[in-house]
């Protein structure tokens, strides 16, 4: 019984896909796959079984040579009205991306084109409007793309920094899906070996010191796993961009930095103190590094509500930054009050801000050692937000520090980018765990744990039941996509 089962198990984790696609959509799909607007190229894409269909009737023609640009007019099907001069592509499955039949029609792009090619294709038999990421849904469950290079894929449409581009190419091309899929390989071996010693081990003389190497190979991959866990979560932080929070006490200027930085009036501005009340975030683009810079309300003793809760949120922002600036006023001596140095650690970066308004006889340097001394800090800057004076050396040395911090790890070709990456892997580290602390005679609870292991590394890659995942990936896709 335990070998059917075993052997269930194993095939169930090596095979199993989802393929409702198949079932409930049978159309061929279609939608146009650049921008909406007025373009100079727009690429309207085709997958199905009936693809090809589309170059017959629309083109009076056929088309012969795969991957190659035919130049043809496109016409309307049924009234034969032409539409359009474009170059057709026919990508004959299953080389192709959703590893269907495939067309691509490159049209102009003027609104009124590409709404008559669109039309066209509806008067087609069988032909329907895709839907949401259903390309790239069908390119899964035909076994073109697994989850990993999805969620690359999807990152890499929404990249908006070099850094993001280059770590969301490296998952699109597969850079997760080896390793993942290498240790899963490696544990429905071991599960296969532990079965086959609770169906045969005392029938079939199996050879003594077999589990000894299973529990060596289990040990071996819970070091791997447990060193890729072992990352500061860098790849989610620049995935989602490094949170940078500015704090310090009101009328610091750290509204005034942050329209600076914003090039533009992203916060509002003024002498009272306690204007800022929420947390205000810009997005930068810093040596190719995302990074969203928060200001937050000034921190000081309150008895004013509404300003109490602008302070516990900039107090919370702190404990979830990446890395904290500290804005403190020279013209008030860079004085720093209880309730600023309590957010104020050995791992902050403060700002001396107003050096235009500092009084003659005051020495800079002076002041930077006082701070220094009291806090601690990593390192401190001079400058003034309302002149610029000094900033855009803040923002070259705040680049370097980005580098210092993050390109070693940026460079790892396996790099966790998603905490539903990181959860699947701590389920199968707990589970390897408890089978490596399991007696020899739990040998059936032992495989049971490696079976957990497995699946939770195939929920990664899409190659167990991940319908719950599903839906909310593709829904990241664009219409044709």
């Amino acid at each position: 019984m335990f070998r059917s089962l075993a052997l269930a198990c194993t095939r169930s984790i090596q095979t199993r896909k989802l393929h409702h696609n198949v079932i409930t959509r049978p159309q061929t799909i279609y939608a146009l796959s650049t921008s909406p607007g007025k373009a100079g190229v727009a690429v309207v894409r085709i997958s199905g079984n009936s693809a090809k269909e589309a170059i017959q009737k629309m083109t009076l023609g056929n088309i012969t040579e795969p991957r190659k640009a035919y130049f043809k007019r496109i016409r309307h099907p049924n009234s034969g009205l032409v539409l359009d001069r474009a170059l057709v592509l026919w990508f004959p499955g299953p080389h192709s991306f959703t590893g269907e039949d495939s067309v691509e029609l490159q049209i102009h792009g003027g609104n009124a084109v590409v709404k008559s090619v669109l039309d066209a294709l509806r008067d087609l038999k069988d032909f329907r409007m895709a839907e949401q990421g259903e390309f790239a849904r069908r390119a899964f469950d035909n076994d073109k793309l697994d989850l990993t290079e999805l969620e690359g894929l999807a990152d890499l449409l929404n990249a908006e920094t070099e850094v993001q581009r280059q770590l969301a190419l490296r998952q699109a091309e597969g850079g997760l899906r080896v390793p993942y899929e290498t240790w899963r390989e490696k544990l429905i071996k071991c599960m296969a070996t532990t079965e086959a010693v609770i169906d045969f081990g005392e029938d079939e003389n199996i050879e003594e010191g077999v589990m000894d190497q299973v529990v060596l190979d289990v040990t071996e991959l819970r070091g791997l796993i447990a060193e890729h866990l072992d990352d500061s979560h860098v790849g989610e932080i620049v995935r989602n961009g490094i949170q940078v929070a500015i704090v310090g006490p009101p009328n610091a200027g750290k509204s005034t930095l942050l329209n600076r930085l914003a090039k533009r009036e992203a916060a509002i501005v003024s002498d009272i103190p306690g204007t800022t009340r929420d947390v205000v975030e810009v997005k930068l683009n810093l040596g190719g590094y995302p990074v969203i810079v928060c200001d937050t309300a000034g921190l000081r003793e309150s008895t004013d509500l509404i300003e109490m809760e602008g302070i516990k949120r900039a107090k919370t922002r702190v404990r979830s930054s990446d890395i904290k600036i500290c804005l403190l006023s020279l013209d008030k001596g860079a004085i720093i009050d209880p309730i600023v140095k309590e957010v104020i650690d050995n791992e902050t970066y403060v700002i001396l801000n107003k050096e235009d308004a500092l009084k003659n006889g005051n020495s800079i340097q002076d002041l930077i050692s006082k701070v220094q001394d009291e806090t601690g800090a990593k390192k401190v800057w001079t400058m003034s937000c309302k002149t610029g004076q000094g900033v855009d050396k803040f923002l070259n040395q705040m680049i370097d520090i980005l580098k210092a911090k993050f390109d070693s790890s940026i460079g790892n070709p396996v790099l966790i980018t998603q905490a539903r990456h990181r959860e699947h892997l701590e389920d199968c580290l707990k589970a390897l765990d408890t089978f490596l602390l399991m007696p020899d005679e739990d040998i059936v609870l032992s495989a049971e744990e490696l079976r957990q292991a497995a699946n939770a590394l195939g929920r990664i890659t899409g190659r167990v039941d991940v319908e719950d995942v599903l839906d909310v990936l593709f829904g990241q896709f664009c219409i044709g996509k």
